[in-house]
């Protein structure tokens, strides 16, 4: 029984994953080591300990991993924190991966490797393992210095390189490993416009879907529809020609951008969770021992240099941006731990025989000895660092010095630049939505086999879901090309009001000017139409005849078109404003300040931790350990400079401020967990019972305040009956009668208690 199988393969994996992953997190190590390392122990390579044999059951597991593994990346990156790392980190990051990619093929070139296996290598080594990087920030306590932000922000910009590089490289797999007969371009250019398309749609459908449903349907609900969304995207890009890994990552990136995003993270981190090991053990489980021990000088020397390449090319990367070089050397030297992209490239490879078998063993080596060094390396970072920089030329120290302050200058005159800043916002709106048409119109032939299988060629009349298809596809295009044309237009006036401004002829010149850029721009519309349309003559021939009816329509709902455009705009922007939160990167004042020896680090209260519903005065954490709570994360909502009246719950993230030691203290104080049982819940046995009050009760003639019923046995009195007058909610100065039949709400335990005291007559007291 397959099934059966199946399960007993994810009993075997988690119960492993789970002992494995904690002893390696008692002994200081990454819990990713631990689950590479028990998937290779149970694995069908390593008799007589193989509990899982079947190599299509293990590769299920992967891919099931994988998208809930991707949709976590995915739900850490957005197009708000892209913002917010700004456009010199993504120069910088660009640059990092130039050099590693030709660190790698001179590597690959010394090894006396081919071409596609040079640039396999180079894929695994480019990227940085981001879920590893974040584990050991956090564990270092690392995450909100400047490297440590520096590190984050690198690792998760690595994960667009990576998306890129899958996609290129997958490209190569397609033309059977010839690198050289790969359409770099066109295949970056179907990537961006596949990216854009399902990013669009995503963000009008899935933030109104997410929406919807939180208001008709519960969490359980909500659960489902959105797991149906991500593996219904994942198989979207794998049907485009992509992985499975693409959409998953993207539906995260989405889900990232609607306010929704803590919901899900809290629904969805359990199954992360789970299928996250689940995906890292069945990797370990793929991995032959005989392989890995031969190429484990292989992998020992690739691992040598990959500590020394990602260190080297990320320092420059982020030193050409202009980061202090000390801040460069140690952020680089965080970022050398590679992960799950690598392991997804190699696997890749290998697969589709592009790459030797070996190369499968490789990324897991490599990943398991930069994980396990990682972690030393960027405790030790601040001292390498300094003794880097004491016995660094000073000849480089000069260059540097003057490259960066030529780089000041360079930012302050562009900060001034009228004509870049009146211009910057319409080139993007322009690639954007030239992206967005060439996605539509590239992808219209798996958009079309799509409806037509699920409504069949003559829905309507003969071949009319064809005529409509590409009727209705003409008319989605209507106005994001009116838009392109306007905002082309615009920028034409622009340049030609500054670029004839001063001139003695400028009302001559200007219109002249004006109407050359707009005909280039004319011609460069039509030709890029041109390329993009289908070679299909059917479609062609439909597409042009749509377009002449949209040339017309477009005469008569031109104006229509821009509204609905305008609207589209806004509403994509009110998604993408800039969020602020409370965390080191948006918060100067939460900057940790070298001099004065201050850190900043971030503790999440375990469920059961002995400081759960304590006021923050109470814990004395100042007098204790000298740090002080300067901000606290609860559900997705931020408390800045809380008050000592603050009271901790469970799955807080709180941020402490002191020196290391005092933070590691504050740290191990607040994650206590004693082992003491806690109370039980006893919400679901809450309900309502009436009372009767007897002639002889000592409640007769009482007021319900110097009763107090809730202080003395902890019961509400929501109602009083009294002769069929019904008083609802009574107040405190409410006096009971004899035989008045009262409402009161509370456990079993507090009700019998107050109808035993309402029975006890005036001299049992005292």
């Amino acid at each position: 029984m397959h099934g059966i199988d199946f399960i007993q393969d994810l009993a075997v994996i988690l119960t492993v994953a789970a002992a494995v992953g904690w002893a390696c997190q008692r002994i200081g190590l990454s819990v990713v080591v631990g689950f590479l390392v028990a998937g290779i122990v149970v694995g069908p390579h390593t008799p007589p300990f193989s509990l899982v044999t079947d190599p299509d059951r293990i590769d299920t597991a992967a891919q099931v991993g994988l998208v809930f593994l991707m949709f976590g990346i995915g739900l850490r990156l957005s197009v708000r924190k892209l913002r917010r790392l700004g456009p010199a980190l993504l120069a910088a990051v660009f640059a990092s991966a130039l050099v590693m990619y030709f660190l790698s093929r001179l590597l690959g070139l010394a090894l006396g490797w081919s071409n596609p296996e040079s640039l396999f290598l180079a894929g695994m080594l480019m990227i940085s393992s981001s879920a590893i990087i974040s584990k050991i920030l956090h564990e270092t306590g690392a995450t909100h210095e400047r490297s440590g932000q520096l590190a984050m922000g690198v690792s998760v910009l690595e994960d667009v390189v990576a998306v890129v590089m899958l996609t290129l490289l997958n490209s190569i797999v397609q033309f059977g490993g010839a690198a050289h007969g790969v359409p770099v371009m066109e295949t970056l250019g179907k990537l961006g416009a596949f990216i854009v398309l399902a990013g669009v749609a995503g963000l009008l459908v899935v933030p109104w879907l997410l929406k919807r449903m939180s208001i008709s349907a519960d969490g359980e609900l909500q659960t489902l529809g959105l797991a149906g969304l991500l593996f219904a995207l994942a198989l979207v890009a794998q049907r485009a020609g992509y992985s499975l890994a693409l959409g998953a990552f993207l539906l995260g990136t989405i889900v990232a951008e609607t306010p929704h995003r803590t919901q899900v993270e809290r629904t969805f981190e359990g199954m992360r969770d789970v299928f996250s090991a689940v995906f890292f053990v069945a990797i370990g489980m793929q991995i032959d021992l005989h392989l890995l021990w031969e190429a484990g000088w292989l992998i020992i020397g690739v691992a040598a240099f990959t500590f020394l390449a990602r260190t080297l090319a990320a320092t420059t990367g982020l030193t050409l941006i202009g980061t202090p070089t000390k801040d460069a050397l140690r952020a680089g030297m965080a970022v050398t731990p590679i992960g799950e992209f690598s392991f997804i490239i190699a696997q890749l490879g290998v697969t589709h025989e592009v790459v030797p078998p070996k190369f499968y063993p490789l990324a897991v080596g490599v990943s398991l000895l930069t994980t396990l060094g990682a972690p030393a390396l960027t405790r030790r970072s601040e001292q390498i660092a300094d003794a880097v920089l004491v016995r660094q030329p000073r000849w480089l120290e000069t260059c540097l010095q003057y490259y960066q302050n030529w780089l000041e200058r360079i930012q302050r005159r562009q900060s001034r630049n009228l004509l870049w800043q009146l211009s910057r916002k319409r080139i993007v709106q322009v690639g954007v939505g030239v992206l967005f048409v060439t996605g539509l119109v590239v992808f219209s032939k798996q958009l079309f086999a799509l409806v037509e299988g699920w409504l069949g060629r003559d829905w309507l009349f003969p071949h009319g879901i064809e005529v409509i298809f590409w009727a209705a596809l003409v008319l989605m295009t209507l106005a994001p090309l009116v838009a392109i044309w306007r905002n082309l237009s615009a920028m034409a006036l622009l340049y030609a009001e500054v670029s004839t401004k001063g001139h003695a002829r400028q009302k001559t010149l200007r219109p002249i000017v004006e109407t050359s850029l707009k005909l280039a721009a004319g011609v460069a519309l039509f030709m890029w139409l041109l390329t993009i349309l289908p070679d299909e003559s059917t479609a062609k021939w439909l597409l042009l005849l749509s377009g002449l009816f949209a040339a017309v329509a477009l005469f008569v709902l031109r104006r229509k078109l821009i509204y609905w455009h305008s609207e589209l705009e806004v509403e994509l922007q009110e998604m993408l404003a800039t969020e602020t939160k409370m965390t080191a990167t948006t918060a100067p004042w939460l900057r940790p300040h070298e001099d004065w020896n201050l850190h900043i680090a971030d503790c999440l209260l375990p469920d059961l931790a002995d400081c759960q519903g304590r006021k923050i005065s109470e814990l004395g954490l100042r007098t204790k350990f000298g740090c002080s709570v300067v901000g606290i994360e609860r559900q997705g909502f931020m408390i800045s400079l809380p008050t000592p009246e603050t009271v901790l719950y469970p799955r807080d993230k709180v941020l402490l401020m002191g020196t290391i030691e005092q933070v590691q203290g504050g740290k191990k104080f607040l994650g206590a967990v004693s082992g003491t049982p806690a109370a039980i819940s006893v919400f679901e046995e809450v309900s309502m019972e009436a009372l009767m009050v007897p002639l002889w009760s000592r409640a007769v003639r009482r007021t319900l305040g110097e009763i107090a019923p809730m202080k003395a046995h902890g019961v509400l009195v929501a109602g009083i009956n009294r002769s069929g007058v019904r008083i609802l909610n009574p107040r405190a100065e409410e006096v009971l009668q004899a035989g008045d039949e009262v409402l009161a709400l509370g456990t079993p335990a507090q009700i019998r208690d107050f109808k035993a005291w309402l029975r006890e007559e005036p001299a049992a007291e005292g």
